[in-house]
């Protein structure tokens, strides 16, 4: 598995050429830690990362902020048809903030579409296509992974419902 991460170092580093060497340090650092990917993403995603399924690595993310989403909220639906109900502002199931000022407001429906846009943008894609069909790189699932976890994050951050 360290040599695995070893390896993708070197190569991402290969962009780099006549940049200063890494330090060995820099090199062990899995892609991950770099990136401060969420805990709960690492879970369902880090070994397929690892054995290069960059599309179903980023797949099985968004599935789990989908499956959170729905259980957080109650909703009985999927992608962005719940992540409109759920973070609606007017009757948030999943209230981001205190919704007291325009502020507030704007930040519910920026998330709302922000939600409902990575599940129709990167995740329902990568649920109907293949790895074949859909060969995404290292690079742009790492970009993926850290949006999901920036949805993670604000989730966990929520005002209602209480964690």
């Amino acid at each position: 598995m360290k040599s695995l991460a070893v390896f993708e170092a070197i190569v991402r580093a290969t962009k780099n050429v006549g940049e200063p060497h890494l330090s060995e340090a820099q090199v062990s650092v899995h892609p991950f830690d770099e990136r401060n990917i969420h805990p709960d993403i690492s879970k369902v995603s880090l070994k397929l990362f690892d054995n290069g399924h960059y599309s179903h690595a980023t797949f099985e993310a968004f599935k789990l902020i989908d499956n959170r989403v729905k259980k957080l909220s109650g909703v009985k639906d999927t992608g962005f048809s719940l992540m409109m109900t759920a973070f609606d502002p007017k009757t948030p199931r999943i209230q981001l903030n205190e919704l007291q000022s325009m502020s507030d407001t704007d930040e519910q429906l920026g998330f709302r579409h922000v939600f409902a846009g990575a599940m129709s943008g990167i995740r329902n894609p990568r649920g109907h296509d293949n790895e074949i069909d859909r060969p995404d790189t290292i690079d742009l699932c790492l970009d993926h992974l850290s949006v999901a976890s920036v949805l993670l994050r604000t989730l966990e951050n929520r005002k209602l419902p209480l964690p």
